[in-house]
């Protein structure tokens, strides 16, 4: 089997796609080769052409196919396109010369069948089953919507003329699905090979049931509509995924674009080139008497041939699909149908090809071309079902916003923002789940009971692109920069400058002219710990340390920079909230001025050393979210810990107890401790880990450790 991607589509087709896309300036083919391909079905099953398979007797050639795109794809515009200058020279010729012709001599010989069977007048048989059959109606060529007493009345007639397709062409479908489930409910038994089981009903003078004609009609269907509106999470979707459940996942191909593909760039006079090009108007004339000679009564209830070599083509296809599907995970059902199924709509579209081109047989060129556009369905398949739930768009809204939203907002603004209290506490729930996961910080606050919403997507920092100002002056002149991470140390360590981690209004630093969005952290460490003890506790996180003026051996005085994992946009507030959190969070003192959002920093030509790891994780400290809550009780929980018996403890699991064991024992060596006390505070720290090293190991190997390390210490005092 040749790979699929090196495979051209059905040539007359795909230039008919073409012609289409430039008189809409819509450049998504796959929403017009889905249109496309449903019509030139249509005409193929309106002359009732067939397959003859080498396995299932004959099959008739027919297409469901649903096709959804936002409005201003140019639906209506292509669609009449297509039925106005395209199918209608073969429209014309098929209702005025060929179903009649075909439908009298059908007519005549059901006649004399039942004359033969009733033993009646063939005369008086002939002059019934023609009352019968105008008592049927008119035969529509395609409708809109309808019932299912009036679907097989319609297939009565077809029956009866043996000749035609019931086709089924709904537009809107997210507005109209709820109205016509009956009829596609009927539609499902139709596909395969057009026959549908008669209902019974109570036979009576007034309402007398037809006798019924045992035989196949072929059956077409169309559903067009936005994405919106079907996938609206309310009812409307929820009995669209059943119907794709019950059978029309395996049944359609499928169209889906979120929004239409203009090209913004045209200028007027390029538009009006395009929509009036003459070429493109001589090849819809062309293909339209093209199409028009298929109605000829030559043609008529072909059955179309295959070649060994080209079943075996749909045997391997089928076998590939089919291992596939077996990989899909058990809910996956409706996918697994779907794929399980593609080889069958190839099939029946290869024959409309086929038929299209004049040809008796489906070639391998015929196969190929609907494989491919079957394949491309399939995509758009996986996309419908991993389009947008609720929750993700509702997360969306609300980090887009760009103002505080209450729930009187979403529910005016967000149609699927609808029902109990419950429905809704349970969706919001999940949207700031998704958001915890996804870059989307949603805060929640609370005034005179009123629930005031807002979100953020945050973006990802780029360790290239470091937000800093710095200048000469205290107060102005203060240079808006984006700098290395890596090459920050020349800014620190420069003298006679200050730098701050905010962009500020004309270089003005204060809180008023302060531009929100940093991506820094800057901590001061004047007391309490010392240099090499802080380094070691912040093992594995990315940050900058570098001395401070007044830092000497005996009093370490320090600054450590720390790069955050997103981009924060916080208010004066919030901000230093914000730094409050992580002060909380670090295992030593650090200075309380830094959770001023305006505060400057001295630059010294000190020592730096920059120590690799993990970014630091902005989202655990933005005040009234759920990770800075969880981040906040973690600790609240751990209250009776002092700080470093706290970080550690948080920080200690099952694979790293001995490390983190060894790094609190060597912490409590720089700040002076006796190898008796820190075998005690090693003791009963183990002691309250959940998974306690054994005691001999820590005898063994921690505190050879530390034995080692105190005497080095205090051969230098």
């Amino acid at each position: 089997m040749k790979d699929l991607s090196t495979v051209s589509h059905f040539t007359p087709a795909e230039k008919l796609v073409d012609v289409l896309m430039k008189k809409t300036q819509n450049k998504n083919p796959l929403f017009f080769r889905v249109l496309v391909a449903y019509y030139l079905a249509k005409v193929t099953s309106m002359m009732r052409i067939g397959i003859k398979t080498h396995d299932r007797g004959i099959i008739p050639v027919s297409l469901y196919a649903l096709n959804l795109s936002t409005s201003g794809s140019g639906k209506g515009f292509s669609t009449n396109i297509v039925e106005e200058q395209v199918i209608n020279k073969f429209r014309e010729r098929f209702l005025d010369e060929t179903f009649p012709h075909i439908a009298e001599k059908n007519l005549s010989k059901l006649a004399i069948k039942r004359a033969i069977k009733q033993d009646v007048d063939e005369e008086t048989m002939i002059a019934k089953v023609q009352a019968e059959f105008e008592n049927l109606g008119t035969l529509a060529f395609s409708f809109d919507s309808g019932t299912t007493a009036a679907v097989k009345q319609m297939r009565q007639k077809l029956l009866m003329a043996g000749a035609g397709s019931v086709n089924f062409e709904m537009d809107e479908i997210g507005s109209n699905l709820m109205s016509n489930l009956e009829v596609l409910s009927t539609f499902l038994e139709l596909f395969d090979v057009g026959k549908v089981k008669q209902k019974l009903t109570k036979n009576t003078s007034e309402n007398k049931r037809s006798e019924e004609i045992d035989g196949r009609t072929p059956t077409n269907l169309m559903l067009f509509g936005t994405p919106s509106k079907l996938l609206n999470g309310g009812k409307t979707e929820e009995e669209f995924y059943a119907m794709l459940e019950t059978g029309y996942a395996r049944r359609c191909i499928f169209g889906y674009h979120k929004k239409p593909n203009v090209d913004s760039t045209l200028t007027a006079t390029e538009v009006y080139d395009m929509m009036t090009d003459t070429s493109s108007s001589s090849y819809l004339n062309d293909l339209s008497i093209k199409l028009g000679r298929l109605a000829d009564m030559n043609n008529f209830g072909l059955n179309l041939t295959m070649s060994k070599d080209v079943s075996l083509i749909i045997i391997d296809y089928k076998i590939r699909c089919d291992r596939k599907a077996e990989k899909l995970r058990e809910h996956e059902e409706i996918l697994k149908a779907e794929l399980s199924h593609r080889y069958y709509k190839a099939m029946k579209l290869a024959g409309a090809y086929a038929f299209i081109d004049g040809s008796h047989e489906i070639a391998e060129y015929h196969i190929y071309a609907a494989l491919k556009l079957i394949e491309e369905s399939g995509d758009a398949f996986t996309k419908i079902l991993t389009r947008e739930r609720n929750y993700v768009k509702l997360a969306k809204y609300i980090a887009s916003a760009g103002r505080e939203v209450t729930q009187v907002d979403l529910v005016e603004d967000l149609p699927f923002y609808k029902g109990a209290d419950t429905a809704k506490r349970e969706m919001m729930a999940l949207a700031i789940a998704y958001g915890y996961k996804n870059n989307i910080v949603i805060k929640r606050k609370y005034s005179d009971n009123i629930e005031f919403i807002t979100g953020e997507s945050m973006t990802e920092t780029d360790l290239n692109k470091m937000i800093i100002s710095y200048s000469d002056d205290v107060a102005y002149n203060y240079e808006s920069a984006i700098g290395e991470f890596d090459k920050l140390h020349e800014l620190v360590t420069l003298p006679g400058y200050h730098y701050t981690a905010h962009h500020f209004i004309d270089g003005h630093r204060n809180r008023t002219n302060l531009i929100k969005g940093f991506n820094l952290v800057m901590i001061d460490v004047d007391k309490g710990v010392n240099l090499a003890t802080a380094k070691l506790m912040l093992n594995g996180y990315k940050c900058l340390f570098a001395t401070t003026k007044r830092h000497t051996e005996a009093n370490n005085r320090f600054r450590i920079i720390f790069p955050l994992s997103h981009e924060v946009k916080l208010d004066v507030d919030e901000y230093s909230k914000f730094m409050q959190n992580i002060s909380n969070w670090l295992p030593f003192e650090t200075d309380e001025q830094t959770k001023d959002c305006a505060r400057k920093w001295e630059t010294f030509p000190g020592d730096y050393e920059y120590q690799e790891g993990k970014l630091l994780d902005a989202m655990l400290f933005i005040p009234q979210t759920v990770k800075e809550e969880k981040q906040t009780q973690l600790i609240m929980d751990h209250n009776s810990l002092t700080n470093m018996e706290r970080w550690f403890y948080l920080n200690t699991e099952t694979g790293n107890r001995s490390n983190q064991l060894i790094r609190y024992a060597l912490a409590l060596v720089d700040n002076g401790q006796s190898e008796a006390s820190i075998r005690e505070a090693i003791t009963a720290f183990n002691d309250k880990l959940k998974s306690p090293l054994d005691v001999n190991e820590i005898s063994n190997t921690i505190m050879v450790t530390v034995v080692k390390a105190v005497t080095k210490r205090d051969m230098k005092q």
